[in-house]
């Protein structure tokens, strides 16, 4: 077992999954830099200057330069909530939209290009009807750790990570084709507009129905 590695960790803040994957890497790793945020923080400075061993994205709001990536001198890798059939964002959204069979986690090599680096693992999982996206987020954090706890095992006895034989298989989804699905029109038909509300109603968030320049938000049925 290797313990001197060095680790700089991105993680989101105040979530319980990511609490634990920092965690588990500082039960096996005593070098472990970590950062926390979330969406709209901007990334320290300081932490531009890091040189070590491994970089890790787990729920990370940030994008990462190719300066700092080649900073890593064994791997970048990220953890993505989703497979590689819905890279970038609102993955849980458009597998929901699209009536994705089943969905799950995984780790890529981080490259300057978002969700475009090589995939190590894949970890998936069946969707149910009765799912929303809260309930299939949960249940993808879940995956998502164990698949954290499997890769940090596997540095930490000293073995290669795996390199998956899957690719992505589009572009990443963009935050404006996210907000444009969370949108309902008078033309769409019934099952459409069904489609719409179990993809994007999530807490506080909820599709809004545009009629006439103005904007009604959905309140449930």
């Amino acid at each position: 077992m290797n313990k001197h590695f060095q680790f700089f960790l991105l993680v989101k803040k105040g979530d319980v999954h990511t609490k634990k994957a920092l965690q588990f890497c500082r039960q096996h790793f005593p070098d472990v830099m970590d950062c926390l945020g979330e969406r709209g923080d901007t990334l320290p400075d300081e932490v531009l200057w890091w040189q070590g061993d491994y970089i890790i994205s787990y729920l990370s709001p940030w994008i990462l330069s190719e300066s700092l990536l080649n900073r890593a001198r064994m791997a970048a890798i990220n953890f993505h909530p989703a497979t590689p059939e819905y890279p970038g964002t609102g993955c849980i959204n458009f597998a929901l939209y699209e009536n994705a069979p089943e969905y799950g986690a995984m780790c890529h090599h981080m490259a300057s290009k978002v969700d475009t680096g090589t995939v190590i693992a894949v970890k998936r999982f069946p969707v149910f009807a009765s799912d929303t996206v809260e309930t299939l987020l949960e249940r993808t954090y879940d995956h998502q750790l164990i698949l954290f706890y499997e890769m940090i095992a596997l540095i930490a006895q000293g073995k290669p990570l795996p390199v998956s034989p899957e690719t992505w298989t589009r572009p990443p989804f963009t935050r404006k084709q996210l907000n444009a699905l969370s949108v309902i029109t008078v033309e769409m038909n019934a099952e459409e507009i069904a489609k719409r509300i179990r993809a994007t109603s999530f807490r506080q968030w909820k599709p809004v129905l545009e009629l006439n320049g103005f904007k009604f938000e959905y309140k449930g049925s």
